[in-house]
């Protein structure tokens, strides 16, 4: 079990970063959120799940032990694959999640790409007892949710056009190009808008 990786970031890609171990590069999927913390030529510490496959051996990253915990507990539920418990934190937070399962919030889950009205209500049913109670308070993050400023996929999918290189005007633009895909959904996939935006960027070329 290779539980973190620490080093120099060597690249960045849409959902990979490569982290120089020991003159090793190690190729580590990440989600939108995670990626926007990193920058090339920087430092970086990942808590880390490897998932063995018959195949393949996959690497995956996280900006903490928590948010690592989660990814592993959502795989225990039935159905749930390292791909799918990526794309649920690439959606939400850990705490996010856990409010979202301790108060059945079968909307929040649907938001996820993948997740159906029926496979909601399946995770509700077996996650309950396993992600525990949100370890910050309700109230603390209800305000998060309706703080007023900019909408926190928009900073999210800016950072991360950033740390892939782009320069902050293109960032800003391309942030600007999927705003009203972003907007048509309740609580908008960042992943999905990372895409968009990438493909937005490369047109512009």
């Amino acid at each position: 079990m290779i539980a973190f990786v620490t080093g120099p970031v060597a690249a960045l890609a849409p959902t990979t970063a490569v982290l120089e171990v020991g003159g090793v590069g190690m190729a580590v999927q990440c989600t939108p959120n995670t990626l926007s913390t990193l920058r090339i030529g920087q430092e970086a510490k990942l808590a880390t799940s490897l998932v063995v496959r018959e195949d393949s051996l996959t690497l995956y990253g996280f900006v903490d032990d928590d948010e690592r915990q989660v990814f592993e507990l959502l795989q225990t539920a039935s159905g749930v694959g390292p791909r799918l418990a990526q794309a649920m934190l690439a959606v939400h937070s850990p705490d996010a999640l856990r409010l979202a399962i301790s108060t059945a919030d079968e909307k929040a889950l649907t938001a996820v790409p993948g997740i159906g009205k029926k496979g909601a209500q399946k995770l509700l049913l077996e996650l309950k007892d396993r992600l525990g109670a949100p370890l910050g308070t309700g109230a603390h993050l209800a305000a998060q949710r309706t703080a007023s400023g900019p909408a926190p996929w928009s900073e999210q999918l800016h950072s991360a056009l950033v740390g892939l290189g782009y320069a902050p005007r293109d960032a800003e633009d391309a942030v600007i190009a999927v705003t009203p895909q972003a907007e048509a959904s309740a609580e908008p996939n960042v992943g999905a808008l990372l895409k968009a935006a990438l493909q937005t960027l490369n047109r512009a070329r």
